[in-house]
């Protein structure tokens, strides 16, 4: 894919600050988003870019936002980085947790999503939603994050036929461990941790330079963890109990 024009959405911190960077690098125009417009405002200025704060667990916010980007220039990529995290052990299940993830992990996408299709259709682009290697399948304590990704996953593989057909192309993301705000509430040992750059890196590597529908990395994590997902259940949950119930 040549440089053209990118929505950045989740640009101010992390790994969306590093796509913002390396995309301004490589020649693209861009739009960011981000809830916090203190620390958007100077990557804006950094990097040249149209600043539209916003917050992607708003659907009218969302709906604003993606008519004033179109308004001014139809972006060719929009990649959706948009995601909180919290632990959640069993023994402390937490619906109104589950619903606050839900919202930030899949509606938010749901929102967009809305909002740019209409737009898209018969004209192209590529939206890339970031969701979690952790999508593909559900372990110990990190429920009420995974299950939202693994539906945005769900999603984007529902709605990928249809949407080739309109002349768009929908594409997930799914990193391992990348260290960001996010990942430094982990208590415990984090393999093969990636620093938002190289993430970023790996991302645009995907998207500009292949058609993969599911860019994953690190390979080392993300190719064990598809692994898992084609066990059967029984075994399945037999490795959850002896490798990793029994190390908590």
């Amino acid at each position: 894919m040549k440089a053209g024009h990118a929505w950045v959405f989740g640009a101010s911190h992390g790994i969306g600050r590093a796509l913002s960077e390396q995309l301004y690098k490589a020649g693209w125009s861009l739009a960011l988003s981000a809830r916090t417009p203190n620390t958007l405002q100077p990557l804006c200025e950094a990097v040249e870019a149209q600043c539209i704060p916003c917050d992607a667990t708003d659907r009218d916010a969302v709906n604003n936002a993606t008519q004033f980007v179109f308004q001014h220039q139809r972006p060719d990529l929009i990649i959706f980085n948009v995601g909180d995290y919290e632990q959640m052990p069993a023994s402390r299940f937490n619906a109104e947790l589950c619903e606050r993830l839900n919202k930030t992990n899949y509606l938010s996408a749901c929102y967009l999503l809305e909002n740019v299709i209409p737009l898209m259709k018969g004209h192209g682009g590529t939206i890339a939603l970031n969701a979690s290697a952790s999508s593909y399948r559900g372990l110990p304590n990190g429920g009420a994050y995974s299950a939202p990704k693994a539906a945005l996953v769900n999603l984007a593989e529902s709605l990928r036929p249809e949407l080739a057909e309109m002349g768009i192309d929908i594409r997930v993301v799914n990193p391992g461990f990348v260290k960001t705000r996010l990942t430094d509430r982990n208590d415990f040992e984090m393999p093969f941790l990636l620093e938002p750059e190289e993430a970023a890196k790996e991302i645009l590597d995907g998207l500009l330079n292949s058609k993969r529908f599911d860019i994953n990395f690190p390979r080392a994590l993300t190719w064990p963890l598809r692994l898992l997902r084609m066990l059967p259940d029984q075994l399945f949950f037999g490795v959850i109990k002896r490798k990793v119930l029994r190390h908590e």
